[in-house]
Order: C-alpha cells, then structure tokens, then sequence
C-alpha cells in the first residue's frame, strides 16, 4: 500500500511590522510548525513501519503451517515416523506459532478441521481493475461462509467473480533443499526425474533443485527422486501460472492501491491456501508497492 504523506501548508499571516530592537527570543515564537510537521512525520512512520512488522509476521508464520500441512500430507501426520513434519512443527515452535495454530495445521493436513470437519477444495475465479485476472485457491468447512467472504473482499478493490483460468497454465513444482552432497546436482538427478515425469529441472538462488511437472506428478518426484538421491523435499506446490500475453500492467494510481490492499488481506485469510494473478509492473508502482504484490501471491 502505498504511503500517504501529507504536507501542512505554510499558515497565512498578516504581515508583522516589528522594529529592529525585536528580540531573537520573539522572533522564534513564529516558527513551531516545522515541529508539528517532524512529529506528525515520526509518528507515521511509526505506524507504518508496525503495520510492515505485522504483515511480515503474519507471513511467515502463514509459511510455517502450510510446512505443516505439506509434511503431514505427503509424509504422514506422525512426526515420530516423519522427521521433516517433526521439524516443521519445532521450527513452528520456536517461533512462538500458538500451539491452536499447529494444531489446526496437523488437522488441516488430514484434511480436516480443527473442529474434526472435513475440509472442501475449490477455486475462486475473479476479475478486478485494471482487467488484473486472480485464481484464489481455497480450501474450508464451510464453503458457502468462505465465498460470501471472497466476494466482498474482492469488492473492496471494485473487482467482481468472473471465470479466469483461462489466463493460466497448470502446472506441478517440486523443491528440494540444497543437496549436501556437492556432487548431487541437476544433471546428477536429470534422467531419474524425467523418467518420473519431471519436464524441467534447474537449480533456483539459493542452490535448491526445482523439478517441474504435470499437476498430478508432484507426488511421485517427491516420493521417487527424494529417496533415491537422499533429498529433503521442501514444497510440493501445483500453481497456475500466468500466460505471457494475457498479463497486465498495473500503474500507480488509486487502483493499486485498492489492489494491493485486497491481495494482503487475500493472501492472510485462513482459508485461503494460494493465490495467483497476472499482474505486471506498470509506470510509476515504486519497488515498496511492488515487493507486496509479489509478497502476498504465489509465483513460479
């Protein structure tokens, strides 16, 4: 979102006919509004940097549950038989993530509520100015609660459900951490991942392998490549990326602003697993409004 600054114009006076014998000390009764004006500055800022704070934490803690959730599915929801869920779940731990919240994260990777209901699949498709196509992956208990929810979330940016998957391409990511073994690389593994479905592989920025696939094959590199070459499964994702000549731009302007405000509160609702959209950087959006675009959707 981007920072308003307001400026406080100078006040309009009558001219002061003061002698010259007017002293230092009057004279510097009629310049106090450069304080007003820092304080107002400090304390905005302030603000904002708190509400950046927040936004982060709520982040990374939404990261540590969906670790939860992707160990106890692939891996099994027995943390003595399934030393990454054990991790996760002490990594969770140690950054102060409410026991409810891992609790919840257990139930919600066997599919069910923390209330013990069980849990629905679906995708919200929408559409919200300037023509920005959005798929939000969602999964609840209550799918009609969670669609009203969507819709007015959406309305807060002037947007409105329309189909959208048209705009995208499925497809199937896998990541494995960095190997230890210096000689386990991309090429190492190459023939063993094709041979389990994957269509690409590379090596991302922080030396993680990536193996891309169909939507259904995540399961068989995770269960195929990590074992054999003694890798440690990250993330298993499905994401609909954005076909490149379907995107669009977004320049700054009160629309960004709407639509940055509603991807936040998208991407920290709870029932909301994954967003996408096809968003572009246009004229004018500063590098600040641009890292919470790319912050709160889900990209390739």
């Amino acid at each position: 979102m981007a920072s308003l600054i307001r400026s406080l114009n100078p006040l309009t006076r009558p001219s002061l006919k003061t002698s010259g014998s007017m002293c230092a000390r009057c004279r510097r009764t009629f310049i106090s509004t450069p304080l007003l004006q820092s304080g107002h500055n400090k304390w905005s800022k302030i603000r904002h940097d708190k509400a950046a704070a927040d936004l982060k934490k709520g982040r990374e803690r939404n990261q540590l549950t969906k670790n939860i959730v992707f160990q106890c599915r692939v891996f099994g929801s027995d943390p003595a038989s399934n030393p990454g869920l054990a991790a996760a779940i002490l990594a969770a731990k140690k950054a102060s993530l409410p026991k409810d919240k891992i609790e919840g994260a257990l139930a919600r990777g066997q599919g069910k509520s923390s209330s013990g209901e069980a849990l629905e699949s679906f995708i919200f498709e929408a559409v919200v100015p300037p023509s920005i196509a959005l798929i939000v992956d969602c999964e609840t208990e209550s799918k009609l609660r969670l669609m009203q929810d969507l819709h007015k979330i959406v309305k807060t940016a002037d947007g409105s459900a329309s189909s959208t998957k048209f705009f995208f391409t499925r497809v199937g990511r896998v990541i494995f951490t960095k190997p230890e073994d210096p000689k386990i690389d991309v090429d190492h593994i190459m023939d063993d991942a094709i041979e389990a479905g994957a269509e690409d592989l590379e090596t991302n920025e922080d030396g993680n392998i990536v193996v891309w696939t169909q939507p259904n094959g995540t399961n068989q590199i995770v269960q195929t490549i990590g074992p054999k070459f003694g890798l440690k499964a990250q993330s298993a994702d499905i994401f609909w990326t954005p076909n490149k000549e379907t995107r669009s731009k977004l320049d700054q302007s009160e629309e960004s602003i709407k639509f940055i405000t509603m991807l936040e509160t998208l991407s920290n609702y709870p029932d909301v697993q994954a967003v996408y959209c096809n968003v572009d950087r246009g004229s004018g959006l500063s590098d600040e409004d641009w890292e919470k675009i790319a912050e709160s959707i889900n990209q390739t």
